[in-house]
């Protein structure tokens, strides 16, 4: 039976004791671990980023010595590859971070929701940080639209429920999801602190994946309550319970 699976995440790349040189995080590396392949097709999809060349580089320099083939999608200034060729040919998917509103409409264009989703359904195993989480959910807190965050509620939605990114590092981050959630923006959401991945299978999210095990980072739960009022749940590193 296919198994659909998504990683989301607040993680992504670590740094080394190299200058500007980086390798993947342990999110990533479970990313190609769910694939179940020894040596994985992983697509790199940055259109959040604005397909930004030089951390193309370093991305695919952050693969060196890994047993993972790597390629890339970018949409700037057009399509480097048929979009269904590099998502549908992949085992992985990562979707890199920067401006979630930015690339849902440059998605829409490409029909990339309906590609995406299609991979979704063949097991391929979707995955990403900051923008590359909150784009499979139904949406999430921004900052694409300037400095003071907002709302974005024109995910994919193959996940159903709403997403908060780097919970514990950006102020503005908690307080509007618990405002969105409270007024009905967003329905039931799950949140995720630096350093965090929201494993997901089918629509059930199944296990929380740290980057250090030993840190206090976790994800959490934050739900409306009938009377209104918003509560949240703290979720440790591990199987959800």
């Amino acid at each position: 039976m296919t198994v659909r699976r998504i990683l989301a995440t607040s993680a992504a790349f670590k740094a080394t004791e190299r200058y500007e040189v980086v390798r993947p995080g342990e999110n990533m590396a479970e990313m190609l671990r769910l694939t179940g392949k020894e040596r994985p097709k992983l697509t790199i999809v940055n259109t959040a980023g604005g397909d930004n060349e030089s951390w193309l580089a370093k991305t695919y320099g952050a693969f060196v010595g890994w047993s993972v083939d790597v390629s890339h999608l970018a949409l700037f200034t057009q399509p480097t590859r048929e979009p269904e060729e590099a998502i549908l040919g992949a085992d992985a998917v990562w979707v890199g971070g920067g401006s979630v509103a930015n690339l849902l409409a440059v998605w829409r264009v490409h029909q990339l929701d309906d590609i995406m989703r299609a991979a979704w359904e063949r097991g391929i195993v979707l995955s990403g940080v900051s923008a590359g989480s909150i784009c499979w959910h139904i949406g999430g807190t921004t900052d694409s639209f300037g400095p003071a965050l907002r709302p974005v509620t024109n995910g994919l939605a193959l996940l159903p429920y709403g997403n908060g990114v780097h919970y514990d590092s950006e102020e503005q981050r908690r307080p509007l999801l618990h405002q969105l959630v409270g007024d009905q923006t967003l329905p039931l959401s799950y949140a995720s602190d630096d350093g965090i991945g929201l494993l997901y299978e089918g629509e059930d999210l199944v296990r929380i994946v740290a980057e250090d095990p030993d840190s206090d980072s976790a994800a959490y739960r934050v739900e409306r309550q009938p009377d209104g009022t918003v509560v949240e749940t703290r979720l440790p590193a591990g199987p959800v319970r």
